[in-house]
């Protein structure tokens, strides 16, 4: 298997921590990096815990995931799935336990995982009066990216292609479908070329038709990147991940690297009940 190649713009904390297992070709301001196993983990979770009004969220939750892999995270409202997502972004510390990123601690050197990260919250905030390619274009300009204007517009063009958006381009945000908007929100975190993408409940309120075209944008995510995503939907695991990791009461209960022939609500209920003794 040839190594992964991952292109990207690394400051010397990345270089530092990573250079254990991979070789590096230095070429002005771009460094290759090359990945030398067959098996490069992406995210490395070690005993996270957190706190919140008294409650604890999550409670020693370690957990690795590798390069490529799609991710399904599942578990009853309050599991502590979007808790989870939040310290994945660096949006919250941990209280204890430590967090890393393409073998960089989160907590130590957070400007360098920044730009590896892609991340969508469940609510989608965007601005409903700007333009599609006006609302990206300025969401790239303002992201600490360093590209010229030709290059900024060639990548919001790339972006807009890949997830779909080239019909409605020309509309505000606040006149397009729920889909599209979705789609928006996804072009967004495109932007950097993350290496890990985070999706909150990414297919929520979408009709059967935009779900399917969503479902595509994600899958094709893979490609080149490792996606985390959250949901309720059993069957939106099934369609879209190749790994199930189950969240209840703040601790992951089961995870199954290859779902295929899984009896997802079985393993969903079995997971999550609480028995009474």
């Amino acid at each position: 298997m040839p190594p992964l190649q991952i292109n990207k713009l690394f400051d010397n904390d990345l270089l530092r921590n990573t250079k254990k297992n991979c070789t590096f070709v230095n070429n002005a301001s771009t460094c290759s990096l090359f990945l030398r196993t067959s098996y490069f983990v992406m995210v490395t979770l070690q005993h996270i815990s957190k706190t919140l009004g008294g409650k604890r969220i999550l409670d020693d939750v370690s957990l690795e995931i590798g390069a490529h892999e799609v991710v399904g995270l599942l578990g009853p409202n309050g599991a502590g799935k979007s808790t989870l997502m939040k310290i994945l972004t660096g949006l919250w510390q941990a209280d204890e336990g430590q967090v890393e990123v393409c073998g960089v601690d989160m907590r130590k050197s957070p400007h360098a995982v920044a730009p590896l990260i892609g991340y969508l919250p469940e609510n989608n905030p965007l601005y409903y009066e700007m333009y599609v390619r006006e609302y990206l274009l300025f969401m790239l300009s303002v992201s600490g990216v360093k590209m010229s204007q030709t290059e900024r517009k060639k990548k919001v063009e790339e972006v807009i292609e890949r997830v779909g958006l080239t019909p409605e381009v020309t509309k505000k945000i606040g006149n397009l479908s729920k889909g599209y908007k979705q789609r928006v929100g996804l072009a967004q975190t495109l932007l950097s070329s993350p290496k890990l993408f985070i999706l909150d409940e990414p297919t929520t309120g979408l009709d059967p038709n935009q779900l399917e075209d969503i479902r595509a944008v994600i899958r094709d995510l893979s490609t080149d990147a490792t996606v985390i995503l959250s949901t309720h939907i059993l069957q939106e695991v099934k369609e879209m991940c190749d790994r199930v990791v189950i969240i209840d009461r703040g601790s992951i209960r089961s995870d199954v690297k290859d779902i295929e022939g899984i009896d997802l609500p079985q393993l969903f209920h079995e997971s999550t009940i609480v028995v009474n003794v």
